[in-house]
């Protein structure tokens, strides 16, 4: 290959890897709301039936139409997703497509079911029995969950790929005994997905108690404000604590599985017995600049594996052409886990008042901290999927097929990648101001908003008094 030709292909690979960046980082964000928001709609309509709490059914019935609206707008970043895997990467999908078909499958019935379910709960709305209405969003969330489910399932196959055997060249080679369950059911699904169903609980709790929290410092402190708020912290707390063991476990298999990307998380230059705990830095020219060693003697060969004299694999083990970009891992696993670490703490506070049986304090501070744990949730959820998807560099499939064997070579990705970012740029206004305009006419006492493509809604109940916010 010249080295025009060369240059060419490089930048033909980096327009496909921004676009999956683009999409993917946005998709996943919708994707935790999807997960996570049936379950405090869930929670909030439980207590509005079983305690007749007007406000609870009122944020349930606000609630569910964000839902929609969310789940509309997923729908067509997932879709741009699921195409953009065949078009940009034929040298997975056609080559592995027997091999990971079925989660893909999988996830095209979840997503109608959950779909055709949600849209009975919103029709529902004083058509159905009340406890009947309330139990079909149990279906939602394990829809919901099960779509997740699969799509994890097939990031988890690229990090552990089984399920099949190549006879020959990994390129070339024929793709033999097929099961695609064993594909699916990867030695890396679980933690995987369990880290990230928690991820979504976190990002949706903290961003609607963020919401509620804004409102409260502008003065709008009633009931209503604190139930969304109480709920929506519950269960981020609960979320936010269980994260760091789960994270604990799910590195220790990286250590495992993937020594190469665990080395460019903690920054591990050489190949190390008893290797310390190393907070921020850079790497240049192969020495770590800025960084500050834990005074904790071998506390990343501990939390590798659970033995502080164990050796921890460096960068100096993997060839220079097999090493992922270890600055941009690592300062996304600092991240991460910063940001986490401090949700954690916010969530041990919430979780200890309310077990307590005490009402959340109300005061600037506390809901300025909550106003920041938002969107400090949204880029953590994001520095973990840098840390997962860089940190594979340049495996598309672990050590297996190259990101750059498998790209297409049709060119023109750059014009596709620029009309990507017009329609996610449009979609990302369109959005927030659907939002904001239905949170303003709630603001207003103007409930009978309607739903995404859906007839007009009965009045409520008189005997349900609307708690405007």
């Amino acid at each position: 290959m010249n080295t025009v030709t060369a240059s060419v292909v490089a930048a033909e690979l980096t327009a496909a890897r921004q676009q999956m960046a683009l999409t993917l980082g946005w998709h996943i964000v919708l994707a935790s709301f999807g997960v996570a928001l049936p379950a405090l709609i869930w929670l909030v309509e439980r207590r509005g039936l079983r305690h007749g709490d007007s406000a609870a059914l009122v944020l349930a019935r606000r609630w569910s139409k964000v839902a929609a609206v969310l789940f509309a707008v997923g729908a067509v970043s997932g879709t741009v997703l699921s195409v953009e895997m065949g078009i940009l990467w034929p040298g997975l999908m056609g080559r592995f497509g027997a091999v990971i078909g079925l989660p893909f499958a999988l996830e095209g019935v979840a997503f109608f079911v959950e779909a055709i379910l949600l849209g009975i709960y919103l029709y529902g709305w004083d058509r159905l029995a009340p406890r009947v209405h309330h139990r079909l969003l149990v279906g939602v969330m394990a829809a919901g969950a099960t779509g997740t489910f699969c799509v994890l399932a097939v990031n988890a196959w690229m990090n552990a790929p089984a399920g099949f055997r190549i006879v020959g060249d990994p390129l070339t080679g024929e793709i033999v005994d097929v099961d695609p369950w064993a594909a699916m059911f990867n030695d890396a699904v679980w933690l995987e997905s369990l880290h990230m169903f928690l991820a979504a609980y976190m990002v949706a709790g903290f961003v609607v108690a963020s919401v509620y929290a804004a409102g409260m410092r502008r003065g709008r402190d009633d009931h209503h404000h604190r139930l969304a708020l109480r709920v929506a912290l519950g269960v981020a707390g609960i979320a936010a604590l269980a994260q760091p063991l789960v994270g604990h476990f799910a590195g220790q298999r990286v250590a495992s599985a993937q020594p190469a990307k665990f080395a460019a998380m903690e920054l591990v230059t050489e190949t190390t017995e008893g290797a310390d705990l190393l907070v921020g830095g850079v790497l240049v020219d192969g020495r770590v600049v800025g960084g500050i060693e834990l005074p904790i003697p071998g506390l990343t060969s501990f939390l590798a594996h659970n033995d502080p004299g164990a050796t921890v694999v460096g960068l100096d083990a993997v060839p220079a052409d097999a090493r992922p970009p270890a600055n941009v891992v690592h300062l996304a696993f600092q991240l991460m886990v910063g940001l986490g670490t401090a949700l954690a703490a916010l969530g041990a506070f919430v979780v200890l008042r309310l077990v307590r049986g005490r009402d959340l304090p109300t005061g600037r501070h506390f809901l300025t901290l909550v106003v920041a744990a938002g969107p400090a949730a949204v880029v953590a959820l994001e520095a973990g999927w840098v840390t997962t998807e860089v940190g594979r560099q340049p495996w598309i499939v672990h050590e297996l097929v190259r990101v750059g064997d498998a790209v297409t070579d049709a060119g023109g990705l750059w014009w596709i990648y620029a009309g990507t970012v017009a329609v996610y740029t449009t979609l990302t206004v369109a959005t927030l101001v659907v939002l904001r305009s239905m949170a303003r006419r709630w603001r207003g006492g103007e409930e009978k908003l309607e739903v995404p493509y859906g007839p007009h809604i009965d009045p409520e109940p008189a005997s349900v008094t609307i708690d405007a916010s």
